[in-house]
């Protein structure tokens, strides 16, 4: 997967994922993919509730140990 930006928010608690991810998405193209590491559980329906939102399609997501990943394509 060719990954164009990647956001570590680790040890950050909702909404700082989302609102990171948010800005990042702002200054990307069209089409390309942020990958978004996020320590905090309750971000797996946060960021799926986020692409449903803002038409942003969610590519994957799984966890690696302690760590949560998401990845978004932007609309």
């Amino acid at each position: 997967m060719d990954v164009s930006k990647e956001l570590d928010t680790r040890g950050l608690n909702c909404p700082l994922p989302i609102l990171k991810a948010k800005k990042a998405l702002a200054d990307m193209s069209s089409g390309e993919l942020l990958r978004v590491i996020s320590t905090d559980p309750g971000s797996m329906r946060d960021f799926q509730a986020f692409a449903r939102q803002t038409g942003n399609e969610l590519v994957e997501q799984k966890s690696e140990g302690a760590d949560f990943l998401h990845v978004l394509r932007r609309r």
